[in-house]
């Protein structure tokens, strides 16, 4: 398993931003078949295989073993990577990154609820107006760049983990219906 990998196909990105998959892919940060993976999220094995398979064929899980009991092969999965990074150039369609920021949001606001009121928690937020798009698309870049490059540096598997997110997204002027 690899700590990080960079999504830059919309296709995978769609697959792993879906909310039940991206729910899995974080169960297979621990190897699981169909059946216990089913167990520890609660939802029926034929959904889990049927997300399982969209995200086998994305390259987002692999098999980790196969375990034979009498005629049956049951199969083993685990994530490819720890963590995953969406690439700005997979979130070119609207909707795809409008979809993604709800998803972030979403998952944000469940892990920080369960947060107990002492843990440490930084947030940091920044308007910024781009001249052009082109501008914005650099930046976006850039960003992303520095990120890897920190979260690459810092990152340690015995560590305690914890979740980054970064976010840009219009703001709605008052007055303004764009």
């Amino acid at each position: 398993m690899r700590d990080i990998e960079l999504i830059d196909d919309p296709a995978v990105a769609a697959a792993a931003l879906d909310p039940i998959r991206s729910r899995l892919l974080a169960e297979l940060a621990t190897p699981g078949s169909a059946a216990n993976l089913a167990a520890r999220v609660g939802l029926p094995r034929q959904k889990v295989n049927y997300h399982l398979r969209a995200l086998e064929e994305r390259g987002l899980v692999e098999v980790a073993e196969e375990r034979r009991h009498g005629g049956l092969t049951e199969r083993v999965l685990r994530a490819t990577a720890a963590s995953y990074i969406v690439s700005p150039a997979a979130l070119g369609r609207r909707a795809l990154a409008s979809r993604y920021l709800i998803a972030l949001a979403a998952r944000m606001l469940r892990e920080v609820a369960q947060l107990d009121a002492q843990q440490d928690t930084l947030g940091l937020d920044a308007e910024i107006r781009f001249a052009t798009p082109d501008d914005r698309a650099a930046f976006a870049e850039e960003l992303t760049e520095a990120v890897t490059r920190l979260v690459g540096k810092y990152h340690d598997d015995a560590g305690r983990p914890h979740r980054l997110v970064v976010a840009t997204h219009p703001i709605q002027e008052a007055g303004s219906e764009t």
